[in-house]
């Protein structure tokens, strides 16, 4: 069981009593450039973003779809690494007065070394990490690492989650559930229908923590429909597509048009 609130779930819940939804969006740290990145960060926070996952590129990213696929490629192409990356988000913690996680994978950790990467994390202002391919069952080094360092753990429920597993996933997470809205990788279409209702009903009902919903969310009235269903809307890979068809400048338009 979790044995403390951490102060991503007290930023949380707080937004919460002024917006019925928030809205959380994801870069990729170095793509296209550490600059653009900064400059996309500013006009997300500007436009009303309340919460934003920093992704910290790996070569393998097995839940991403070909949108973030591709960014994580171009960004290690570029020369992207741990250490800027770090470097970058500190800056961003610094500057912007909204909650940052890490989201990357578990070779990233494993490399830096797990307990060092929390610390580091925590030292720097982020509140949380999102680590897709490390179950719980596996990551106690982890999960020690990010309780002593009150930072929160998020974990993922998906379709094919049974409810005695999200219930464990709930215990062991802290911030946030993230669910997935789809089967399959990031950027791909969503159904919004009854059917996603009754699978939500269900997330709620196994945890007490704020829910994020992310996969398929792209544009007002998807996040229109997750209204009153969840805490947190998540748009990914519709970002990338804005700023790499219409250039950086486009971004601020598009999140306006989902917070407006």
């Amino acid at each position: 069981m979790r044995s403390q609130t951490t102060k991503l779930e007290q930023s949380i819940k707080a937004a919460r009593e002024k917006k019925d939804i928030l809205l959380m969006t994801h870069i990729v740290l170095g793509y296209p450039s550490f600059d653009h990145c900064v400059r996309v960060v500013e006009d997300m926070v500007k436009a009303g973003v309340d919460l934003m996952e920093l992704q910290i590129p790996f070569s393998e990213p097995m839940a991403d779809g070909p949108v973030i696929l591709r960014a994580n490629a171009e960004a290690l192409k570029a020369g992207a690494t741990v250490d800027q990356s770090f470097e970058v988000a500190e800056r961003l913690t610094k500057e912007f007065d909204i909650p940052f996680l890490f989201m990357t994978y578990y070779n990233i950790l494993f490399c830096h070394g797990v307990s060092s990467f929390v610390e580091r994390s925590q030292s720097i202002g982020i509140q949380g990490c999102i680590v897709p391919d490390l179950p719980p069952s596996e990551g106690e080094e982890y999960l020690d690492a990010m309780q002593k360092a009150s930072l929160a753990p998020v974990h993922i429920f998906t379709p094919n989650t049974p409810e005695d597993r999200m219930q464990l996933l709930s215990d062991r997470s802290g911030g946030f559930v993230y669910t997935v809205a789809r089967k399959g990788v990031t950027g791909k279409d969503t159904a919004f229908s009854t059917e996603l209702e009754q699978y939500l009903a269900t997330c709620q009902a196994n945890t007490d923590l704020p829910l994020a919903v992310g996969f398929g969310v792209k544009a007002r009235e998807d996040i229109d429909f997750l209204r009153g269903k969840v805490d947190i809307a998540v748009v990914g890979s519709e970002t990338i597509r804005v700023m790499e068809q219409h250039g950086v400048e486009a971004v601020k338009p598009f999140i306006e048009t989902l917070v407006a």
